[in-house]
């Protein structure tokens, strides 16, 4: 099993991305509000005010969308499919994703009991 972890960076996005979630066979997801590094430190640090100007443009708030994933293939296809939605995580503001393995997990709906 692994976690599957992604920073949506453009909210706009949130709703292809659930349902490429569904597409892919990921049935479960939990999402947290989140904001970055470089708003929090220039909108809250007056030390770093000056990065406003950097930070044009960037949306402020950003969504992290966290899944336990089962089937690596399933991975891939939800990436595939994201990708395409938000012109690929390799573009600069895109969002982030990455996994980490699970060792353990409880309270997890078994394949059967999905519908």
């Amino acid at each position: 099993m692994k976690l599957l972890v992604f920073v949506l960076n453009n909210e706009e996005y949130l709703e292809e991305v659930m349902e490429a979630y569904v597409e892919a066979g990921i049935n479960g997801a939990t999402l947290l509000d989140s904001e970055g590094m470089g708003r929090f430190l220039s909108y809250e640090v007056p030390l770093f005010e000056g990065f406003k100007d950097f930070m044009k443009g960037n949306k402020p708030y950003n969504k992290t969308i966290f899944s336990v994933v089962r089937d690596e293939q399933v991975i891939l296809h939800a990436k595939e499919l994201i990708d395409k939605i938000v012109g690929g995580l390799d573009n600069p503001g895109t969002g982030i994703m990455f996994t980490l393995p699970v060792d353990w997990a409880a309270g997890l709906v078994r394949e059967e009991e999905e519908v």
